[in-house]
């Protein structure tokens, strides 16, 4: 069970009945490729052992809860601990509305500066996932470190596969599982964000880059293409010139150029990025739930259908929640003057 809510924004790793854990990453060795994060993809580094990646703060040792290498997604709860990310709960430090909450989820593989292995995506899907099902919270903010947000898939997991395997399995289909959850995601970008990294920010609904962010679809460079969304996303995000120039050349962008193309909605000093992401969390999760998860829903319609089809889609749910208590609360606190206090209802 997650600890309650406390005043203050409070830090919480992944938590069980017997108190807050922590997960240490884990400790199989690792030497940088001459690939590296060049190529936007690294070498593997501690997909091994999943019973060894724990550290317990309260000094109680717990087993890890599932070592299936899919999540089942109906579990509506975050685990008492994950292997390669670290799970906090924030609460504002005033009076905190249902819904009012933050989940934060901290990409943990260091030494291989966030690689997408499998089993991170496996952890980052389930906890997502419990965070959407989670009343307490209203919007999720995903980041990495200061030099890493994810610098691309596993090298090492990919080189080894084959065409059959690939395409039987519908090899990265699971990752999309992100894009499926009705509460925002922020994704709060430091450092490289290459190949699958910059397609896993491209699945959040809003990118914070931090000073120091590069963005790129290098798969090019390693006889491939992009297969998480990069060919896709990248050119509804900043056109079909410069998506193409990125994915033919595999060259970098700068944060800055990043935000000038549209990829990402601001760029902030990289040390107070995670900071700034969870104030605008914050600012999110006070809002009706109900009607945030709409607007969510109606500006990806958008990307889907035509402008007329788009249109009546977003006046049915601007009628469907003149249904609910929050439209009612709402325009009553306007006209009242005062802060709304909404109810998810």
């Amino acid at each position: 069970m997650i600890a309650a809510r406390q005043a203050a924004p409070i830090l919480f790793r992944s938590t069980s009945r017997h108190g807050p854990v922590l997960l240490k990453a884990c400790a199989t060795s690792f030497s940088t490729a001459s690939t590296g994060h060049r190529h936007g993809v690294m070498p593997s580094a501690a997909c091994g052992n999943r019973h060894q990646r724990m550290q317990v703060l309260s000094s109680t040792t717990h087993p890890h809860a599932n070592t299936s290498p899919r999540m089942h997604h109906d579990d509506a709860s975050l685990k008492e601990s994950y292997e390669h990310i670290l799970v906090e709960k924030r609460f504002p430090s005033d009076a905190t509305p249902k819904g009012g909450g933050l989940g934060l989820i901290t990409l943990h593989r260091p030494k291989a500066l966030n690689a997408l292995c499998d089993a991170l995506f496996d952890d980052l899907i389930h906890a997502v996932m419990a965070f959407d099902h989670d009343e307490d919270i209203g919007c999720v903010v995903i980041t990495g470190s200061t030099k890493a947000f994810a610098a691309g898939a596993d090298i090492s997991e990919m080189s080894k596969q084959e065409f059959a395997n690939v395409y039987k399995k519908n090899m990265f289909s699971q990752w999309a599982d992100i894009t499926k959850t009705s509460k925002p995601i922020i994704a709060a970008v430091n450092g490289f964000a290459l190949g699958g990294g910059c397609e896993l920010a491209m699945m959040c609904d809003i990118i914070l880059a931090g000073s120091n962010a590069q963005f790129a679809q290098p798969e090019i460079n390693l006889g491939v293409i992009p297969g998480a969304g990069g060919t896709q996303r990248l050119i509804r995000a900043i056109g079909k010139s410069k998506a193409m120039e990125m994915v033919l050349t595999g060259n970098r962008i700068s944060a800055q150029e990043a935000m000038d193309a549209g990829l990402v909605s601001r760029v902030i000093d990289s040390e107070i990025l995670v900071e700034e992401a969870v104030k605008m969390g914050f600012t999110i999760a006070e809002k009706s739930g109900i009607a945030v998860r709409m607007a969510k829903e109606a500006v990806n319609v958008a990307e889907e259908v035509s402008l007329n089809e788009g249109l009546r889609f977003e006046r049915r749910m601007f009628h469907a929640l003149f249904a609910t208590k929050d439209q009612k609360e709402g325009m009553s606190a306007f006209l009242e003057k005062r802060k709304p206090h909404f109810t998810n209802e």
